[in-house]
């Protein structure tokens, strides 16, 4: 099973180093020299660690084949993944693996309704987001900060959320500009066809 341990960021240096934003409680483990990483985009791996140290704070890791700056700008947002067994659970208790997620159901802190079901989880540079599957396909994308994602009860399968006002309400906005849309076409079209009456006088 692969989950997410980190992402590549800037260069570091002129050697090839790259700094690397830590998603995983385990980075002595994950990126121990020698681990092999898949990559996302897919393209630009798998890559092999050949060396990991601590610099103020950061992670710089050098990668095997990857020995001067621009190598390692090619490198640069590549989402990593490492292999873990199936039963493997973090040891941080406020921490989850993407699959641990997926599927469960979404309930609103304040009335327990049903939101939702989690469908995956998104890394995106700057923060992590849920993607929350409602009724009828439509995608609500959750921050996951500690704010909004209140509980998370693997066992009783269910995140409990506490969403601002009018998040959810973006689906109902959708509909709208559809509506909007398809009237302003129709009223388009009426504007532009010839009047055969006024014509014919």
């Amino acid at each position: 099973m692969q989950v997410v341990v980190g992402r590549i960021g800037r260069p570091h240096g002129i050697r090839g180093e790259v700094t690397v934003e830590v998603r995983t409680d385990s980075p002595d483990v994950r990126f121990a020299p020698g681990s092999v990483l898949a990559t996302d985009p897919a393209r630009l791996g798998p890559i092999t660690v050949a060396a990991a140290r601590w610099h103020s704070g950061r992670l710089l890791l050098s990668v095997a084949g990857v020995h001067d700056r621009t190598g390692a700008e090619g490198l640069r947002g590549a989402v990593l993944s490492a292999e873990v067994d199936d039963d493997e659970v973090p040891e941080d208790p406020d921490e989850f693996f993407d699959h641990q997620l997926r599927g469960l159901a979404v309930v609103d802190v304040a009335t327990f309704a049903v939101i939702g079901v989690v469908g995956d989880v998104v890394h995106l540079p700057g923060q992590d987001l849920l993607s929350v599957q409602r009724e009828g396909g439509r995608e609500v994308l959750v921050p996951f900060v500690a704010e909004l994602v209140t509980e998370i009860d693997v066992d009783a399968g269910r995140v409990t959320v506490d969403l601002p006002p009018g998040l959810l309400n973006l689906d109902e906005l959708d509909d709208l500009d559809e509506v909007v849309d398809t009237d302003e076409e129709a009223a388009v079209g009426g504007s532009t066809q010839p009047d055969e009456k006024t014509e014919g006088r």
